[in-house]
This record gives structure tokens, sequence and C-alpha cells, in this order.
């Protein structure tokens, strides 16, 4: 058993092996990466490894050696592209052209705004969140809330009345 072991490790045997199996890893990388750079970098590396541990890996299980490492490194780069991705919309939206002074005033302008919702009366605040949060029609508010759309009209002028008057207030 030491024989074939090391038999991977002899120029001629590796050559063999590469000969016999590059070609289908090649496509089976490729299937999963539907690009030629990467799919040529994920082989490359994978027979590098194969070379680094030749003496590690048994001759008789070789094929899923190979297979088994370039589907590793391909999801190693699934997971790197994953958190590069999250990282550049997390710069996205940390970059901002406002100074510190204007998004402290938003953020309060905000909070004052939540609490001035949440203060209003419960019947103005349902229609209210329907129709600016939920995009509700005043036609389909009345029908959930079995009222009239003249009653929907009238909360809404009541809750917009109030809000304007203590957000303008800023």
């Amino acid at each position: 058993m030491s024989k074939q072991i090391n038999k991977i490790c002899k120029p001629e045997v590796f050559e063999n092996i590469y000969n016999s199996y590059s070609k289908p890893l090649r496509h089976f990388i490729y299937f999963k990466t539907r690009n030629l750079d990467k799919t040529e970098d994920i082989l490359q590396d994978t027979f590098v490894k194969l070379w680094s541990n030749c003496e590690n890996v048994i001759y008789d299980t070789v094929k899923n050696y190979l297979f088994t490492i370039a589907n590793n490194l391909f999801l190693n780069i699934v997971k790197h592209e994953a958190i590069v991705r999250k990282n550049q919309r997390e710069l996205v939206k940390e970059s901002t052209n406002e100074t510190p002074e204007f998004l402290i005033i938003e953020k309060e302008y905000l909070e004052k705004i939540e609490i001035s919702i949440a203060e209003l009366p419960v019947k103005q605040r349902e229609v209210f969140l329907m129709s600016r949060i939920e995009k509700k029609k005043y036609k389909e508010i009345a029908e959930k809330l079995n009222i009239s759309v003249k009653a929907v009209e009238k909360r809404m002028y009541y809750a917009l009345k109030t809000l304007k008057e203590k957000i303008g207030k800023v």
C-alpha cells in the first residue's frame, strides 16, 4: 500500500493522473462556475494541492480527492464573493455626501414622525398606515374596515392635519 501512496509523487504517475482527470474535472468545474478563467484557476489549484499532498493521497482514491478539492475551492470562491458583495452593499449604504449634522437632524426628524404617528388616535393611525405604508386606496381601506369611503377620507384628513401640526413645529 505504501508503494501506491508514493507513486503519485512520481512525475510520470502524476502526469498520467493529470491526463486522465483534467478534462472531466475541467467540465465539472466549468459546470459550476460558468467562467473559463475561474475554471482554469480552480483546476490548477486542485492539481497543485494534489502535488503538495501527494505523499498522503492513496492512488485508488485520487479521483475522489481531485473532485472534492475542486468542489471545496469552488465553494470557497463563492463564499468569498458573497462576503465581498455584502461588504460592497454595506459600504454603499454607509457612504453618503451628507454632513454628520444633517444626518443627526434627519434621524431626529424621523423619530419625531414615528412618535407623532404612534400618538394618532387608533382609527386615524390605522387609516394612515394602510394608505401611506401599505399603499391601499381609500376604497380598499373602506372595504377592509367596513366603513364608507367618506369615513376613510375624514380619518385621513384629521390624521394628516394632526401630523402637520406636530411635525410642522420642527
